[in-house]
């Protein structure tokens, strides 16, 4: 019998997973958790087989609930659901250390699936998330600080008032702003934002 942790923030979806699950012979829903912290306290307590995780959720997000999961647990097989196909995300899931990526509009057809693969030990990447991976420019990812650098940039705020934000020079933020640009191979702030945004790397 396959255990599975269903972790999503919308009751909807976690009783439409569950549902689908519980009509499988083999597999069956040993808890529910609405965000990384239950997440994470209901892996401790059932020690679940397979745990799906939506990437999105208030209190903890689903790439640091995978990250201290399997801190805890180097041997735990996550799948993550997520309404986001941005190369970003499907990186970051999987260097976290996922088994597998699902948007959520492929539930119905390879929800089943995937759990039974990640559980014989593979790892499941659906084709137009691949091909995103494997066939992007393979620019350099952002840094911590060139990440908060484009977030405050894509609330509007000007260099001044991002370097007052982060107690760093104005010259300084035109450096970070630079790097980015160019990593993302970008015309400009504007695009580089919209560029990251496609890419899952955030969201406003």
């Amino acid at each position: 019998m396959i255990r599975v942790l269903v972790v999503d923030d919308h009751p909807m979806m976690r009783k439409g997973i569950s549902a689908e699950i519980s009509t499988e012979p083999d597999m069956t829903v040993v808890g529910e958790a609405v965000d990384g912290q239950q997440a994470i306290l209901q892996f401790r307590l059932h020690r679940p087989d397979i745990m799906l995780v939506d990437m999105r959720m208030p209190n903890m997000g689903g790439l640091e609930t995978i990250s201290k999961v399997r801190a805890e647990f180097p041997a735990a097989r996550i799948i993550v659901l997520t309404t986001a196909g941005g190369d970003f995300h499907a990186m970051r899931a999987f260097r976290a250390g996922v088994s597998g990526y699902l948007l959520k509009e492929m539930l119905g057809s390879e929800l089943v699936k995937t759990i039974r693969l990640v559980h014989e030990g593979q790892r499941c990447i659906p084709d137009e998330i691949a091909s995103k991976l494997f066939g992007s420019s393979g620019e350099a990812e952002l840094t911590v600080r060139e990440l908060e650098v484009l977030r405050l940039a894509s609330r509007g705020l000007s260099n001044k008032l991002i370097a007052a934000d982060m107690y760093i020079s104005e010259h300084t933020v035109k450096g970070y702003l630079k790097n980015i640009m160019a990593k993302l191979q970008a015309n400009d702030r504007t695009h580089a934002v919209t560029i990251s945004i496609q890419r899952g790397l955030f969201d406003i």
